[in-house]
């Protein structure tokens, strides 16, 4: 069952189209992940979802009550729409205790004493926060702050979670950390959350779905795995970390019972790659390969069914639990990313393969 279902919806500011036509299902009990470069439209989707923002066109639902419709003159103030919500800044009072920010909300809905106290309570404890009740909001770390907001917005049991881009203020490790426990919270509660970031880790992290926007539009909607391994455009793959983006044309499609091979030909290559079912003979693609598919040797491997080339190592770098490797393969500049104790010097001739399995065909 759908918690949140956009049908259509856009939005302009002026000439600006913010979102465009933008469909999508945010199932019950489930993490969507909003993701997407600055000014792609992902808060503007959020807001509209919290009636924060009204839409232009398309209809928003949350679960079977009809949100928002410009066309049917439906539109639900965000004070009934039953939603919880988690701004970048945090927005808590500073004058007020962490008692008093996170009881605010049953406060307003007039919500007798006692069952504020104990509301606010099981919620705090449920933040490993209870010890904290009294002090004031200005005396708290970045951390708890974020968690203070994320209590003041659970405390009313609010039927969806909104959050956009929470743990964007929090150093790395910090941050690091708040992923896994936003995530171990949500599956606990088994509240639907629709979050907003940028950051293609902590997406993948948190989320059941991800959503890809570009330029106010949806371009992927699915899984972490399957976004990030076979992507819908050269788009998306580019979104994710940095992969090497190969050009050429199919020369010729192998079908398979679980898989389809396309033959890439590209000047100084040639190689058979995983593609979409629907690809076909002389189209121009993009074979997408990962740094971290790519194996890198001194000598060349004996499987044809490989893709290979050879290359001369340009730099490397360190990188703690993982090293990284720019080769040059005639004009291309290949990324290679491996385990730590890979040892190659720069200006070696290396060769690097990788198997079919590992590549994925856009266009």
């Amino acid at each position: 069952m759908s918690a949140v279902r956009l049908s259509g919806v856009s939005k302009s500011f002026g000439a600006v189209r913010a979102v465009d036509g933008i469909s999508l299902d945010a199932e019950e009990g489930k993490f969507l992940t909003l993701l997407g470069p600055s000014g792609c439209g992902k808060t503007t989707t959020l807001r509209m979802i919290a009636g924060l923002e009204r839409n232009d066109g398309g209809r928003i639902q949350i679960g079977e009550r009809l949100m928002s419709c410009p066309k049917e003159r439906v539109f639900v103030p965000p004070e009934r729409r039953n939603i919880g919500m988690v701004f970048q800044s945090y927005a808590i009072w500073p004058h007020m205790s962490v008692f008093d920010n996170v009881a605010y909300p049953l406060r307003i809905r007039k919500r007798p004493a006692d069952e504020i106290r104990r509301r606010v309570g099981e919620t705090l404890e449920l933040l490993s926060m209870n010890g904290l009740s009294e002090r004031q909001a200005t005396a708290l770390s970045g951390g708890q702050q974020q968690r203070v907001a994320i209590a003041r917005a659970l405390v009313f049991e609010p039927s969806i979670l909104l959050m956009d881009e929470p743990l964007s203020n929090l150093d790395a490790q910090l941050r690091e950390q708040m992923r896994v426990q936003l995530r171990e919270l949500q599956q606990r509660l088994g509240i639907t959350t629709v979050y907003v970031t940028h950051d293609q880790e902590e997406a993948m992290v948190l989320a059941d779905t991800i959503a890809v926007l570009h330029e106010g539009r949806l371009v992927q909607l699915g899984p972490p795995e399957e976004v990030y391994h076979r992507p819908a455009s050269r788009t998306v793959a580019a979104f994710f970390g940095m992969p090497n983006l190969l050009a050429g044309r199919v020369a010729e499609v192998r079908r398979e019972s679980e898989r389809t091979l396309a033959r890439i030909s590209a000047d100084g290559w040639d190689g058979w790659c995983t593609a979409p079912g629907d690809v076909r003979a002389g189209e121009e693609v993009t074979a997408v390969v990962r740094p971290e598919a790519i194996e890198m040797s001194r000598e060349r491997p004996r499987s044809s069914a490989e893709l290979v080339w050879a290359g001369r190592i340009k730099e490397g770098f360190f990188r703690g639990s993982r090293r990284f490797f720019a080769v040059a393969v005639g004009d291309l500049l290949f990324h290679v990313d491996g385990p730590p104790d890979r040892r190659f010097s720069e200006g070696e001739d290396v060769t690097l393969s990788v198997s079919s399995a590992n590549t994925w065909v856009v266009r």
